[in-house]
């Protein structure tokens, strides 16, 4: 039995965009030589128009133009770093002692902005190591009690949000260019990142009637959503929040209890899928899908890793199942078993994260994550390696969200985004289409109408399969097409995981195409492709790749009575990293860091469970 998407149209549009972007309203970009990129300038990037860098002050654009873009500012102190540094006043009076302590704290602040040492300030004010793992950490000694010392910022607050709201609506463009309402909740109890984008396809005028949520209101993910339910009732307005960054949030992003340490209840299942659809898998700050400790055998887990926390203070970084989305996948099917729903049945996107207020994933039309790492000479040291962090080569050039929507406006690719029908990009345009369902054949993965067969015989990728028919095993059809300005495809791997009858989790990996004829294994991986960088800066590599790879494919190891997901991972073949340009530009050795990488993309899965449909 097959799960039919909702209002299946073979003519959707690949559209592809940012979901989450900072610009100088944000406190961390402010501080780290953003002073003067803001949504405007974000949107007429993304727009492919020309804008000034807010620190090399240098001409710059896009290379590819995007078709979406979501400004996700803090909404921690939005806008009031800005406001203090540029303005007198707006912030309330806090008595004579007060605002006496306010007036030193801001001109310590100008001072760093003014000489450069912001970063430092930014350092400070983040957590302590974590003292009691495993624990509620918004109760562990080394979550900071937010700091009042620059009083009521509301009012600031609330100006900027109508700016950033304003600045949407003026670039907003239906069938051409769509901007979302968006901002960060950034919640980060002893340094564990359980951060989550807002995103909203409401208009201004509601935008308006509330103030973004902060941690400040409450660190809990559980209260952000019971605000989001409020909101939209009072409002009209819709809303989901994508986590992100899951790969440094220390075990409690995909955790098996909340993160008050309580039971998942299939009411908190229920809720958390409704308000979290989709998840961020990759970014600047590294790749969230699998991790080497975590998954022994995959060959390429462990994509632009990113070994460090936002805290202060020692604490090393150490891979745990609640950090990756191929571990929660599978702990939401043995979750499912024990209360009935699954709350990690989520689809998947890649954003950036930049600071910058540029979207810039592209490997050599890289900025940085903070607008002082954006030339060559400051990525050896970088925004946050004065405390022993990382360096501006650490942070990856990626990535991207893409989504197969009925049309290039709010409603249709948040409606897209709801149904999972999406996928993430490290940063290339790759085309990539995946249907999942009992009938397929060979015939239809080669068929001009493929994406009509697809939605008519199956589920797209985001899509559930239910009851296997007798002896049949689930058949995929799959396309996936190069990005012309990039490098040709290399391989498609499908990632399957499955709960056996204990109870217990298990993965394999499949290579179901490759490219230059080479022979496919029955089951498990194909060899890696070898490559190296020459002096010259060529690449001389063991394969060519392919503009397209098409694959027709049954699971040769499929129980019907086995609850399984499975998603696809599409290669690029190798290519030249940020790290090694900026070296080379620099005649010098980026060392410790790779000098090519394969670009890549995962698709969001589709999910088989042996039971009758169900709606959760």
């Amino acid at each position: 039995m097959t799960a039919a998407p909702s209002h299946a149209n073979a003519e959707r549009e690949l559209l592809w965009g940012d979901t989450h972007l900072h610009t100088s309203y944000s406190f961390d970009a402010y501080l780290n030589q953003n002073k003067s990129a803001d949504p405007d300038t974000a949107y007429r990037w993304a727009k492919g128009q020309w804008v000034t860098h807010p620190y090399t002050k240098a001409r710059i654009r896009i290379n590819t133009p995007l078709d979406f873009l979501v400004v996700s500012d803090h909404a921690e102190v939005m806008g009031v770093l800005k406001h203090i540094n540029e303005n007198e006043g707006g912030l309330g009076d806090m008595g004579w002692w007060g605002n006496l302590k306010r007036w030193l704290s801001i001109k310590v602040i100008r001072s760093a902005i003014e000489d450069g040492t912001g970063a430092e300030v930014f350092l400070d004010a983040l957590p302590k190591k974590l003292h009691y793992p495993g624990k509620d950490p918004v109760l562990d000694p080394g979550n900071p009690v937010p700091n009042d010392i620059l009083g009521d910022t509301r009012e600031v607050e609330v100006q900027t949000w109508h700016a950033i709201v304003d600045s949407a609506e003026r670039h907003n463009q239906p069938g051409k260019f769509t901007t979302f309402m968006g901002w960060e909740w950034s919640s980060i109890p002893a340094g564990a990142n359980i951060h989550r984008i807002v995103l909203s396809p409401s208009s201004g005028e509601q935008a308006k009637q509330y103030k973004p949520f902060s941690f400040i209101d409450s660190p809990y993910p559980e209260d952000l959503w019971a605000w989001l339910d409020k909101t939209q009732k009072e409002t009209g307005s819709e809303f989901i929040a994508i986590p992100h960054n899951s790969n440094i949030s220390k075990g409690y992003m995909f955790d098996e209890k909340t993160l008050r340490r309580e039971d998942i209840t299939a009411d908190y299942a229920r809720t958390r899928m409704e308000w979290e659809p989709i998840v961020e898998i990759t970014q600047i700050k590294g790749d969230s899908e699998a991790h080497p400790s975590l998954s022994p055998d995959d060959q390429f887990a462990g994509f632009e890793p990113f070994d460090y926390y936002l805290q202060t203070g020692e604490e090393a970084y150490k891979a745990r199942p609640g950090d990756y989305v191929r571990t929660a996948l599978g702990r939401g099917l043995a979750l499912e078993n024990k209360t009935g729903v699954n709350p990690y049945k989520f689809g998947v996107i890649g954003s950036t994260d930049a600071h910058t207020g540029l979207a810039s994933a592209e490997e050599e039309n890289f900025w940085g994550k903070m607008a002082y790492d954006s030339i060559p000479g400051n990525k050896a040291g970088g925004a946050f390696s004065s405390d022993g962090g990382p360096k501006g080569w650490d942070m990856a050039a990626q990535g991207l969200a893409a989504v197969w929507a009925d049309g290039n406006d709010r409603q249709s690719i948040f409606q897209a985004m709801r149904r999972k029908e999406v996928y993430a990009s490290t940063g290339p345009r790759m085309s990539v289409r995946f249907f999942a369902g009992w009938g397929f054949n060979e015939a239809d993965v080669h068929a001009e109408n493929f994406p009509e067969r697809g939605y008519q015989g199956g589920v797209p990728m985001g899509g559930d399969l239910y009851q296997a028919e007798p002896g049949k095993a689930p058949r995929f059809i799959i396309r996936a097409a190069m990005d012309p300005k990039s490098k040709p495809l290399e391989r498609i791997e499908v990632i399957k995981g499955w709960l056996d009858t204990d109870g217990n989790n298990h993965e394999r990996i499949y290579t179901v195409a490759a490219s230059d004829n080479r022979e496919l294994p029955e089951r498990g991986q194909l060899a890696a492709a070898e490559a190296s960088l020459l002096k010259n800066g060529d690449i001389e590599s063991n394969v060519e790749g392919a503009r397209e790879l098409l694959a027709y494919w049954q699971d040769p190891d499929f129980n019907a009575n086995q609850k399984a997901f499975y998603y696809l991972r599409v290669f690029q073949t190798p290519s030249m990293r940020h790290s090694a340009m900026d070296a080379q530009s620099l005649q010098t050795e980026a060392k410790g860091f790779p000098e090519l990488i394969q670009e890549r993309a995962y698709s969001s899965a589709v999910w088989y469970n042996p039971g009758p449909a169900q709606n959760n």
